[in-house]
């Protein structure tokens, strides 16, 4: 049994790290083709967005920019004739967008990480199991029967 639960968390844990690894190119690749590149105003000024600071950074900065276009109010608190409500519903979507990229990047490194926990702890129980076999005493030992 140690040795299916140890084989079972070293490979879950490769492939999770497969996994957000594969993810994080995914969204960079994705973010890149996009060909965004943050104004000179932004936090990361020049930068191509393909990861999750530029990505952050360009959201932000197309809040600022929206509140300035908009008179500091948001989407919800335009009025339903104003013609800047259109300004400001393509800003919210193109920060949420931005943000669930973040958030993806975020959980591919979650992923990453619970990966290499797993592959420890497949590492851990093979060491265990190993020492148990090698150090356990003979069966008739009277202290195991006892």
């Amino acid at each position: 049994m140690r040795k299916t639960a140890s084989i079972a968390s070293i490979v879950l844990g490769a492939l999770m790290i497969v996994g957000g690894i594969a993810t994080m190119i995914l969204v960079s690749s994705t973010l890149r083709e996009q060909n965004i590149v943050t104004p000179d105003d932004a936090c990361l000024p020049g930068n191509t967005v393909a990861g999750p600071f530029t990505a952050y950074c360009q959201a932000e900065i197309i809040q600022e920019h929206t509140l300035e276009s908009t008179g500091g109010l948001t989407y919800a608190e335009l009025d339903r004739e104003d013609p800047l409500r259109e300004v400001a519903q393509n800003s919210a979507f193109l920060q949420s967008s931005l943000f669930t990229s973040i958030v993806a990047y975020g959980v591919a490194a979650m992923a990453i990480a619970v990966g290499l926990l797993f592959i420890l702890i497949g590492m851990g129980i093979r060491d265990v199991a190993q020492h148990v076999t090698t150090t356990a005493p003979p069966a008739s030992d009277p202290v195991t029967t006892a």
